[in-house]
């Protein structure tokens, strides 16, 4: 937080892997600098229903990689419910949602494609172009076009 304030940043993210255990650290660390805190998670997300149990070798196939990103204070407790499922119902090789429940608690929540773990990325990887753009169509759906 010392280097991003020496560069006089503005805001900052943390978005940690499948938890939120540095949230609160983060947030406090960030408003003593006076730079505005975001809040996320790179949640991983299961390609069926987030209790199925079936993935290709290692658990490779058993999730996405999605980042989310808080906008309010209601964006913050949804990412909260959906991380906490994550754990309590949806943990095969990692702490998993599935598009269910990120359907039911979207509000307040900005969504980022992600990294090349994520759905879409590995869809255009595998030239499936069509189904890519099925999954792009259902998030900007569901989330609305700005977020």
């Amino acid at each position: 937080m010392n280097k991003a304030s020496e560069l006089d940043f503005k805001s900052i993210a943390i978005t940690d892997h499948g938890v939120m255990f540095g949230a609160i650290n983060f947030y406090r660390a960030a408003r003593a600098k006076d730079i505005k805190p975001i809040v996320g998670c790179e949640v991983y997300v299961a390609p069926g229903h987030r209790t199925e149990r079936k993935s290709g070798a290692r658990g490779k196939d058993a999730y996405y990689h999605l980042v989310l990103l808080a906008k309010n204070e209601v964006g913050y407790q949804n990412l909260v419910r959906l991380v906490t499922l994550a754990q309590t119902e949806g943990y095969y090789y990692k702490p998993r949602i599935d598009k269910e429940i990120l359907e039911a608690h979207k509000e307040g929540l900005i969504c980022l494609s992600g990294c090349l773990a994520s759905e879409i990325p590995r869809l255009i990887m595998a030239e499936e172009f069509d189904k890519a753009k099925e999954q792009i169509d259902w998030f900007k759906q569901t989330f609305g076009r700005e977020h």
